[in-house]
């Protein structure tokens, strides 16, 4: 059954702030990663009444700076952890085939055998597994290359990169747009999502949490909801949770810094995406619409939190190490984007933890309030419905189990006609690929704006893979309140143009302004906030180490509200 589109827009956001006060929900989520995301989803198409607050943007820390892969994760064969790898596999080919065709999509890789016999064997048989655990196969087998095969495929390695090869196919996403897609659909199921709107204290009545008080970051109202459970998905934020319910956290979380680097497409003359092993884990070459996403690091991470910061040094890292198989090295000049997220990791876990997976923890603390952390991207969906599951204690009132594995998200429904027709759509080829890998069937919603105002057809300039009507959606149907929000995350020009999107900063303000009420002075701090913090990330990118590069990064000004 289809349900009726629900757009995120900003005569929403106040219905929802107005409705979340009224009377007690089922479940307040707090967090609006993809985690937070995922147990909106779960909860309210179980029919329960939900809130998701989140106190920036959705995906506004680690889930829109990850590697973007929809992967089951070789490394964890490894380890002979057969059950991770087979729930990851299987939630990807969930992704592929039903819930997010139009979001998730197979991406080759090759691996390089640089020792002979032994690797071949021993890759082989680990890729091999890969392929077929976790269900039907979504997509290709694996081959095996000879040396002379993987150059035509790989011919800008250098000469001693490798003496032969495998490819494997995974998936990738965005996942910021994913993340906002998740809540929108939690949207459609009935849920209230909010961002910028952050939870400031838990209401106890007694000996459990009754709810929470949070403010509205842009008005300053505070408002006291009333919930049966809180289930917090704040991911490195975790412990912060277990503080404000004064009690001793159920689990330690750690946050581990990933690094990542773009840069365009024709600086790497690869057919493929490449998976190279470095001395601590792996770096992964990812192909990235017109450009490679190169990464990552992994480095332990005690400063600011939620602004996360590059240093030369991790530029230098992953450069050094994708240098070493290329026959023409990546300068710094070359590098048009650079973006630095955080893990939550599980670390030491207390007895009051419920363990449901080697990679994520569900906790009940007391009475009313659910803590989940850990794991990774590609599982969301499992481990929200272990949260809503644990909740359900205190929600106290029948409701069916998770069904989220049969429920497309936004923009899925009727993808695979319009992408079979997309010739039809009046677009050049390459823009009705573009909107239909972002927004599937809901492309028909930026085209009927077209067809009102042709000049939303019209490239954004200093970012001309996009179009005007891209930003004015984001506004009005995808809950983008701010310049940043836009730049970043709705489309992804704050990494893909080598001015990180100085150039497009006022072009997208003007299209926002009407849908926002932005007076001249607004957009104007708008612009300033956001070229600030342009010059903060690149003056942290020059720093030689974590602490200065935190530093240079703080000077970027907050979000203020309007």
């Amino acid at each position: 059954m289809t349900v009726s589109s629900v757009p995120l827009s900003p005569l929403h956001r106040e219905e929802s702030l107005r409705k979340i006060g009224e009377r007690e929900l089922d479940v307040l989520v707090v967090g609006g990663g993809v985690t937070g995301a995922g147990i909106a989803l779960d909860a309210a198409s179980r029919g329960l009444s939900v809130a998701l607050v989140e106190a920036r943007d959705f995906a506004a820390g680690t889930s829109s700076r990850s590697s973007k892969l929809i992967h089951g994760g070789l490394r964890y064969l490894e380890q002979l952890d057969f059950k991770l790898v087979r729930e990851a596999l299987k939630e990807r080919g969930l992704l592929l085939q039903t819930l997010a065709p139009h979001l998730v999509r197979p991406v080759k890789f090759l691996v390089p055998l640089k020792h002979r016999v032994w690797e071949r064997g021993y890759i082989g048989a680990g890729v091999t597994l890969y392929d077929t655990l976790g269900g039907a196969r979504a997509l290709p087998r694996h081959r095996h290359l000879s040396r002379r095969r993987a150059f035509e495929v790989a011919p800008g390695l250098a000469d001693d990169a490798l003496i032969g090869a495998i490819q494997y196919y995974d998936a990738q996403v965005d996942d910021a747009r994913h993340t906002m897609t998740i809540a929108r659909t939690a949207a459609e199921q009935g849920a209230a999502v909010l961002t910028r709107t952050r939870m400031t204290r838990l209401v106890r009545e007694g000996g459990r949490v009754a709810g929470a008080v949070v403010v509205d970051l842009e008005s300053g109202a505070e408002i006291e909801v009333r919930a049966k459970t809180v289930v917090a998905a704040t991911g490195v934020w975790s412990d912060d949770m277990s503080k404000a319910a004064g009690i001793p956290a159920p689990f330690t979380v750690r946050a581990s810094k990933g690094v990542h680097l773009v840069v365009p497409r024709e600086k790497i003359d690869l057919d493929t995406g490449l998976i190279l092993r470095t001395e601590k884990s792996v770096l992964f070459v990812i192909p990235w619409g017109r450009h490679w996403i190169v990464g990552t690091t992994d480095t332990e991470w005690d400063l600011d939190r939620d602004h996360p910061a590059a240093s030369r040094a991790d530029v230098d890292y992953v450069l050094d190490h994708l240098n070493a198989v290329l026959r023409t090295p990546i300068t710094h000049d070359d590098i048009e984007g650079v973006y630095a997220g955080l893990r939550p990791l599980l670390a030491a876990k207390a007895a009051a933890t419920t363990k449901l997976s080697r990679e994520h923890a569900v906790a009940r603390p007391v009475p009313g309030l659910v803590i989940i952390a850990g794991g990774k991207y590609t599982t969301y969906r499992v481990m929200a419905a272990d949260a809503v599951d644990v909740a359900m204690e205190d929600v106290a009132r029948p409701a069916p189990p998770s069904w989220t594995d049969r429920l497309p998200l936004v923009g899925a429904e009727g993808y695979h006609e319009l992408w079979r027709d997309r010739a039809a759509l009046g677009l050049p080829l390459d823009r009705a690929e573009h909107l239909l890998g972002r927004y599937g069937s809901r492309t028909t919603d930026l085209l009927a704006m077209i067809d009102k105002r042709p000049e939303l057809g019209e490239p954004i300039p200093g970012a001309e893979e996009y179009l005007k009507a891209e930003a004015v959606y984001a506004v009005s149907h995808e809950g983008a309140l701010h310049l940043e929000d836009v730049l970043t995350r709705r489309t992804r020009i704050s990494i893909e143009v080598t001015d990180r999107g100085v150039t497009a900063a006022p072009e997208v303000a003007a299209l926002m302004a009407p849908l926002l009420g932005w007076d001249e002075a607004r957009r104007r701090r708008e612009v300033d906030n956001y070229l600030a913090r342009v010059r903060a990330e690149l003056a942290a990118q020059e720093q030689p180490d974590d602490v200065a590069a935190n530093a240079s990064r703080l000077d970027a000004p907050a979000l203020l509200p309007g």
